[in-house]
């Protein structure tokens, strides 16, 4: 007799937050709940797009301007959520991932997106495990940089653990030496989650003012602009009881979403499908009349510029360093942001 074929486990239900802030970044926005919507039609969460008020903080009110671009969010089914911005404001404009957490449900669970990312596939296969928070791996070697005479990777990681009373052996990926940086927790904040945004909103804010206000002196060296989300993410998933290898590879910046940054690097390095989702999701009407507002993703888009910076770059072949594929895109003056 045949074996039952096993039935797969039901994903819990989850919200999406991205931040919507006035210019490029309320543009994004709504290529993100147009590839969303497009691409994830299963999706059964919230779209929560978090948008910062004026105040004492900013030097500009950073909230979205315009309301067709409200009116379109919202067509697209995402729902607009203030917040204030108390700690950071225009000094460091990062610190809206962290402040916008606090005003999301509490104890929904959430995964906080970049808002420059392009939803390739169905957000609603990826088996997250929301009790144990991961963020994403794809990032470069950035932070610290190691000076001749300071302290070396080990030494700065671990004064920050010791400020947070956390255990920093258990945070070593010990299949790479001592001393080379991937032994060390380190992500790109360009994605994370947790089952509740408010507890990890609040340590995430308590990590990062303390890293800021009062840094251990292992840190007088480092730039923390703009890194700082990126030195307390880590400690935070450490926290938590997460880290490296609790969301499996190939969904989040792979098969189900790219984190492209600026248009020209999407059209330099991504695959055709991404492509072709970020073509066709914004070509319906309603979408390309607010968007054709932008200039970058106007001429990157709808008058071509993005397939001659394709035509620049081989995808099997490209340059290493993301600095040279920048570098070749100013050079034939096709670079936007």
């Amino acid at each position: 007799m045949a074996k039952k074929a096993k039935q797969a486990k039901p994903q819990q239900p989850f919200n999406i937050v991205i931040v919507g802030q006035g210019g490029r970044l309320q543009y994004e926005a709504v290529i993100f709940a147009a590839s969303l919507r497009e691409m994830s039609p299963g999706f059964k969460g919230r779209l929560i797009v978090a948008e910062p008020q004026n105040g004492p903080l900013w030097n500009k009110d950073p909230s979205m301007r315009g309301g067709q671009t409200r009116a379109l969010l919202e067509d697209l089914g995402a729902e607009i959520i203030p917040f204030e911005s108390r700690h950071f404001g225009s000094g460091y404009p990062n610190g809206n991932k962290i402040e916008a957490l606090l005003a999301m449900p509490e104890g929904e669970p959430f995964v906080f997106f970049d808002t420059d990312t392009l939803i390739t596939g169905d957000i609603s296969t990826v088996p997250f495990d929301f009790s144990r928070p991961q963020a994403s791996m794809k990032r470069e070697n950035t932070w610290p940089e190691i000076q001749l005479y300071g302290p070396g990777y080990s030494a700065t990681w671990k004064s920050l653990y010791d400020k947070f009373g956390l255990d920093f052996e258990s945070s070593l990926d010990t299949s790479y030496p001592d001393e080379f940086w991937r032994r060390y927790l380190y992500f790109n904040a360009g994605f994370f989650y947790y089952e509740c945004p408010r507890a990890f909103g609040q340590r995430f804010l308590d990590y990062a003012l303390a890293i800021r206000d009062d840094a251990p002196p292992e840190l007088v060296c480092q730039s923390l602009d703009p890194w700082l989300d990126q030195v307390a993410l880590p400690l935070v998933i450490h926290s938590f009881g997460g880290g490296y290898g609790c969301l499996p590879d190939g969904y989040l910046d792979g098969d189900v979403t790219c984190h492209y940054r600026f248009l020209p690097l999407l059209y330099a390095r991504e695959n055709d499908h991404t492509v072709e989702v970020l073509e066709r999701v914004t070509a319906p009407n309603p979408v390309k009349k607010v968007l054709k507002n932008h200039d970058a993703i106007k001429f990157m888009i709808y008058h071509g510029r993005g397939q001659k910076v394709r035509d620049l770059f081989d995808r099997d072949d490209l340059p290493r360093k993301e600095q040279a594929i920048r570098n070749r895109i100013r050079r034939n003056g096709y670079w936007m942001r």
